[in-house]
């Protein structure tokens, strides 16, 4: 789950980024759009690693909701934070899903080495 929900997060990274250049167009004072874009792009980065600790996919949630709530600010951004939570969303479930694969297999993998060999 860590690797898909990490590429998601360092995805808005960018695309916050660019919301922010063109939210400079706008009538929002540059510091302001500077400072909002900066710590949802610092927060993208930082929680991209952090994502094996408790509470960082609801984190990652707000940072969702706040994405698409940015399109008050830059219409297209209702359409990309919608995207981008539909992202979040497929890296959870799937990596999960994928996650817990993975520990079956590997719990099949050392019971069939913890068996003796019969012949």
């Amino acid at each position: 789950m860590r690797t898909l929900c990490a590429s998601t997060l360092i995805g808005e990274f960018f695309v916050i980024g660019f919301a922010g250049l063109v939210a400079m167009k706008g009538d929002t004072p540059g510091a302001t759009v500077w400072t909002v874009c900066g710590i949802g792009m610092l927060l993208s980065v930082l929680l991209s690693g952090m994502l094996s600790r408790p509470g960082a996919v609801q984190i990652g949630w707000a940072l969702q909701i706040a994405l698409v709530l940015s399109g008050f600010v830059v219409p297209t951004m209702f359409f990309l934070g919608a995207v981008f939570g539909g992202l979040w969303w497929a890296s959870v479930h799937y990596g999960r899903k994928i996650d817990e694969t993975k520990a079956r297999w590997a719990a099949q993998a050392e019971q069939s080495s913890a068996e003796p060999d019969a012949a």
